[in-house]
């Protein structure tokens, strides 16, 4: 296994020794803060693949409360260490209804306004909520603001938080690959997606998005449960999109509606997310027609569950 440094109490960096020529140099920045699918457990666990398995280096960012200086899934408007994005090569975003303080969100959206990549995993299309400083200059970010409709999620991701579409923590989730994107690099070798997440619910996504793969709503939370037979439209649960923030340079973005902490048990799913992150950095022609995503270590999260 790499050596894991550990640089602050928030901030975790895997250092490849030496990573493959592909993805040298490249690094990514998660920014994690979700208090019920458990990305404080499935981010690592992703970082680690990342950097293990390809090389690039991995900084994670966790929720961290105040009072105790320990990650707190339950603390919203504290992730200390953004401004390790000025650096990055990509954000992965796996936010929920967070309200940061304005020096912390201006390094997310300084970054979001760069032209550089995003990978936004599950409740990042919902990621900011102000409930407290509606005076910031962010507060627009909001997944449920008006003015800029939809917030963060809708403009710059494609969607915002809508509903659950199949039923929460009863219902899974089959991948299937939309029509006419077999051939996309992000499925490349991709098979056989299945994950403990309901499907959410779409309206419409927004500017140049492109569904890569639907979900199809399963009765059970097991692979072979049956469909449901009375939700039987599919809706986008992986996507690519682009967006061009004010200093006029485009993100490339993906996102995927998947991210219960039991989806990354799921080969194809993690297959999915690993050759997205190659492809938001411009190496699409060097994903491996089998990438390696074997977990390094164990992986066992704990139950979701909302913490407040």
């Amino acid at each position: 296994m790499l050596p894991i440094r550990l640089l602050a109490p928030v901030l975790l960096a895997w250092l490849a020794a030496p990573p493959p020529a592909p993805v040298r140099g490249k690094h990514i920045v998660f920014v994690v803060g979700d208090q019920e699918y458990r990305s404080e457990e499935s981010m690592p666990a992703l970082a680690r693949i990342l950097a293990e398995r390809h090389g690039f280096q991995c900084t994670v960012l966790l929720p961290i409360n105040r009072q105790t200086g320990k990650v707190d899934p339950a603390t919203s408007d504290n992730i200390p260490g953004l401004e390790a994005l000025r650096h990055a090569d990509l954000m992965v975003l796996f936010t929920r209804w967070v309200e940061l303080p304005d020096e912390q969100m201006k390094e997310i959206i300084d970054y979001t306004n760069s032209g550089r990549p995003i990978v936004a995993i599950r409740t990042a299309t919902h990621p900011f909520n102000y409930r407290k400083n509606k005076d910031s200059p962010y507060a627009k970010y909001s997944y449920n603001n008006k003015d800029f409709e939809g917030g963060y999620g809708r403009q710059v991701l494609g969607e915002t938080w809508v509903r659950h579409y199949g039923a929460h923590e009863k219902e899974s989730t089959r991948g299937v690959i939309a029509p006419g994107m077999e051939n996309h690099p992000i499925l490349k070798g991709v098979h056989d997606i299945w994950g403990a997440s309901d499907v959410y619910a779409i309206t419409t996504l927004t500017g140049d998005s492109k569904p890569l793969v639907m979900g199809q709503v399963l009765l059970g939370i097991d692979p072979a449960s049956t469909p449901d037979p009375a939700k039987t439209q599919m809706m986008p649960i992986a996507w690519t999109k682009s967006y061009t923030g004010e200093s006029g340079k485009t993100d490339r973005i993906f996102v995927t509606t998947m991210g219960h902490a039991l989806d990354f048990k799921n080969e194809g799913f993690r297959r999915l997310v690993v050759n997205a992150c190659y492809w938001a950095v411009g190496l699409e022609k060097k994903i491996p027609p089998q990438s390696n995503v074997e977990m390094v270590g164990s992986y066992d999260p704990s139950p979701i569950g909302e913490r407040k």
